[in-house]
């Protein structure tokens, strides 16, 4: 290869495909033969649109970053002047009918990923977003023809508008005639004489739209809702390809989601555990009252029906589980040491003999581990 398109462009040869566009708009821009002056303008710009050409398909890219020219008369492959191992395949294995005619200019556009972060609340009742996405849009100057107003697209004068053109070449397997796409439309069949200045003669533009969404209820992370048609618009106004939003769910400050199911921690003091009594609790839904009965017991559960998250297939919510966390006093002071000796002795256990048990981790135990991030 004597001609190095990343030089042509500007780029360095790991440039994103990003950049490479930016790059060839402005050079486009510069030599197209209506703006530029001087003789060896029109020869520039066929340069630029060459290198361009090259450099935005991933597959051409890889095979000129291996050494191949693939805009070279026969895609610089060989096995003789002119002649590749692909027309080989072609001709043999029916290459040849799969490319009848000009290939489309216009293209589906391709598919994008946005990503939303979403509250605890919104992901239990659901909620409707307005997002704001940069995309590429149908160019409003050209309308996606890819032309300057007021022309139109030219039948290519090489290929007659088939987009394909014939040779016969020689090769080991003696003369063979193959059919490869026209050089000068690449397979278009027809060519552009004044493309857009808006869009440099690709159809479209990068521009911020906003998406609205609706978010279901019961969504959590790692969700993917599907907006159909709202991505980017293909190379010459080609239909649009999908937006996917990939949920990320926010931690709350003091529940914490299971399923559809919500559980918390609720410290209780021991008198109230052991006498009973009614707790407010603050959930989703506002302030509830959640009913300690007597003789509540550590890492007991009180559960909540309703009170969860909405479920994403079908009608209802999950349950509210409340883990009552029983607070054993410390610092009791003369008469409140006095007081619970005078129970202990009521009850027996001033030398409670011990029962010992399997240590089991409660539910309460694990849930707080979560809630500290341990």
């Amino acid at each position: 290869m004597n001609t190095d398109y990343y030089e042509i462009l500007g780029v360095s040869r790991d440039a994103s495909p990003e950049e490479i566009k930016r790059a060839y708009r402005r050079l486009a821009r510069q030599y197209h033969p209506d703006v530029a002056e001087g003789d060896g303008a029109e020869e520039q710009f066929k340069e630029v649109t060459r290198a361009y050409e090259v450099l935005s398909n991933p597959e051409k890219r890889q095979m000129y970053d291996a050494g191949v020219d693939p805009s070279a008369p026969g895609g610089g492959q060989g096995f003789g002047q002119g002649f590749g191992f692909q027309d080989i395949f072609e001709t043999f294995f029916g290459g040849q009918t799969a490319r009848r005619g000009p290939v489309p200019r216009a293209r589906r556009g391709q598919d994008a990923l946005v990503r939303l972060e979403i509250e605890l609340a919104e992901a239990a009742f659901g909620v409707h977003r307005e997002l704001q996405v940069d995309t590429a849009v149908t160019c409003p100057t050209c309308e996606g023809s890819c032309c300057r107003p007021g022309t139109s697209p030219r039948t290519c004068e090489v290929c007659g508008g088939h987009g394909t053109v014939q040779r016969v070449a020689r090769s080991f397997l003696g003369q063979v005639m193959t059919s490869s796409p026209c050089p000068t439309c690449h397979g278009f069949g027809t060519v552009i004489p004044e493309p857009c200045p808006e869009c440099s003669g690709e159809g479209r533009v990068r521009a911020r739209r906003t998406l609205s969404v609706d978010v279901p209820a019961g969504v959590e992370t790692g969700t993917r809702i599907k907006l159909p048609g709202q991505g980017e618009v293909g190379p010459a106004g080609g239909p649009p390809g999908d937006v996917y939003l990939e949920v990320r769910e926010r931690p709350h400050a003091t529940l914490v989601r299971q399923g559809d199911d919500l559980h918390c921690s609720l410290p209780v003091p021991m008198t109230a555990a052991a006498l009973g009594t009614v707790v407010s609790l603050e959930t989703l839904d506002g302030t509830r009252e959640i009913d300690i009965r007597p003789g509540t017991q550590p890492g007991e559960v009180v559960t909540v029906r309703g009170l969860g998250v909405g479920h994403l297939r079908g009608a209802g919510r999950g349950d509210l589980h409340v883990h009552v966390d029983v607070q054993v006093p410390s610092g009791l002071d003369a008469e409140q040491e006095r007081l619970l000796r005078e129970l202990a002795a009521l009850r027996g256990e001033e030398r409670p003999e011990p029962r010992l048990a399997p240590a089991q981790p409660g539910m309460f135990a694990k849930l707080r581990d979560k809630l500290a991030g341990r």
